[in-house]
């Protein structure tokens, strides 16, 4: 009698433990500790708690087939099979009406990025005016688009969450100031301005004006970056006169100007890419001209409380020892983790990288190629070249073409290999990216990461390439 109560009691205790779901007219069973695994904030946590005790069905409205994909999905912490029925907005319409969106983020997102096991998962091209001007990417996998005087938002999963026309014909240059707020220039139209893509709005605008000075009239914006309480961006006149502007983020309103210069020579041209190093507060800003008599430009670190310049390059003919003369940069490049400066030479095709924390005359360190057949002939620097850093890897765009530099874990164990790591060699190694067909599809324009995906805009060509690593292990490097 004892055994037969204790298994009637362990019955009891199951079947209780059990809920019967009534989902669009589909009855679904499944346990309370399941559909609890949503989280305390979700509705099915929610119904859970409020039909325990009731044998009848819940009754939820909703469709029923997603619905099974998502019980799936709390039951395995993977999406099935049959989600790829589904398109990626119908599945996030619906984890978002249950509260789960989360566990699908955490299914859907891509696995680490790693350059050297990528390729290209699709392309995000806006309904309207394909061809994208400029882009941002956020730390959270989101892309925002520049196209033709438009503003469009794609959230983590890469959905169209907002557009917004803005007044000005063809933006140039990007930055995300707050979650919903760009901070946008121009080359054709005067002003930095600011837009909400949460109202669809125009927000405000700052210009660069000087009562003493009348030339200073239409300055338009060349690049931005933000701190955690301002903005900075670069401004020049028609008569090249330029200089950096900090506008306070809240209140939209100038705080200071720093780097004032009259942009007559190479070394004085307004800078055309700006990187704040939070970590140091120091802001950096390069310029980079080609012509027929090759590359010049400068790269200089402002100080902006005191507005001094802390350290300054310019090629050719920098102001210290140098040990690549006639060999100048083509592109510039920071990253912001590993306080590092990277340059791409523009005739041996060479890249270097100098430590910011300990920068003087020369400090670049040339990085070396083991494999002969990896070499690169910078040839007459005529190629486009672009350079981004992102999760301890170099990416170059030469051309049409996508390679990585990828930092190696080495142990230094005999003062041999620490002169190695002094001059470069044995601390990056260098991959191929694409495939062929890849590099034939146009010359990239910009590169920037964002979560585990790599973003790349090629000249002349529709859309955004979304690069992601693929999930299965055992990449080998080309050494």
């Amino acid at each position: 009698m004892e055994e037969e109560s204790t298994s009637n009691a362990t019955v009891e205790s199951n079947t209780s433990d059990r809920i019967k779901l009534n989902v669009g007219g589909k009855l679904f069973e499944t346990t309370l500790s399941t559909i609890r695994s949503g989280g305390p904030d979700s509705l099915l946590f929610a119904l859970s708690n409020r039909f325990s005790n009731d044998p009848n069905p819940v009754f939820i409205d909703r469709d029923p087939e997603i619905f099974s994909v998502l019980l799936s999905l709390l039951r395995t912490t993977h999406l099935p099979s049959t989600a790829f029925r589904f398109s990626k907005q119908e599945l996030a319409d619906e984890a978002n009406f249950y509260g789960i969106d989360s566990h699908l983020k955490a299914a859907t997102s891509p696995p680490p990025f790693s350059g050297i096991d990528a390729s290209i998962v699709g392309t995000v091209r806006p309904a309207s005016e394909g061809f994208p001007s400029t882009f941002t990417a956020a730390d959270n996998g989101s892309v925002w688009i520049a196209h033709g005087g438009q503003l469009s938002s794609y959230d983590w999963n890469l959905i169209h969450s907002a557009t917004v026309r803005t007044h000005l014909d063809d933006i140039k240059s990007i930055c995300r100031v707050w979650p919903e707020i760009a901070a946008v220039g121009t080359a054709s139209d005067a002003g930095l301005h600011f837009y909400n893509f949460s109202g669809s709005r125009h927000v405000g605008s700052i210009h660069w004006s000087d009562p003493t000075d009348p030339r200073i009239f239409k300055a338009r914006v060349n690049a931005i970056t933000a701190s955690e309480n301002s903005v900075f961006a670069s401004f020049d006149c028609s008569h090249r006169e330029n200089c950096i502007l900090e506008v306070d983020k809240a209140k939209i309103q100038i705080v200071s100007q720093l780097g004032r210069q009259s942009g007559n020579q190479a070394k004085h041209m307004v800078p055309m890419k700006l990187t704040w190093i939070q970590s140091t507060g120091v802001l950096v800003g390069s310029a980079v001209t080609g012509g027929a008599f090759g590359y010049s430009g400068y790269i200089r670190l402002w100080d902006p409380k005191s507005g001094e310049v802390v350290w300054e390059t310019h090629e050719p003919g920098a102001s210290g020892r140098s040990s690549r003369f006639g060999d100048s940069f083509s592109a510039i490049e920071v990253d912001v983790e590993k306080m590092l400066l990277f340059k791409l030479c523009s005739k041996s095709g060479d890249l270097a990288m100098a430590d910011m924390r300990r920068l003087g005359d020369d400090p670049w360190v040339y990085l070396k190629e083991k494999n002969p057949s990896l070499w690169t002939d910078g040839g007459d620097g005529s190629t486009s070249s672009v350079v981004h850093c992102y999760k301890g890897q170099v990416f170059v765009g030469r051309g049409g073409e996508l390679e990585v530099w990828s930092r190696v874990q080495e142990v230094v164990e005999c003062e041999s290999e620490r002169e190695r790591e002094s001059d470069g060699e044995g601390v990056y190694r260098r991959n191929f990216v694409d495939k062929r067909e890849d590099s034939r599809k146009g010359v990239i324009k910009k590169i920037e990461g964002g979560g585990d995906r790599l973003f790349i805009s090629r000249e002349d060509v529709e859309g955004i390439e979304v690069w992601e690593s693929s999930h299965s292990a055992g990449a080998i490097s080309v050494l």
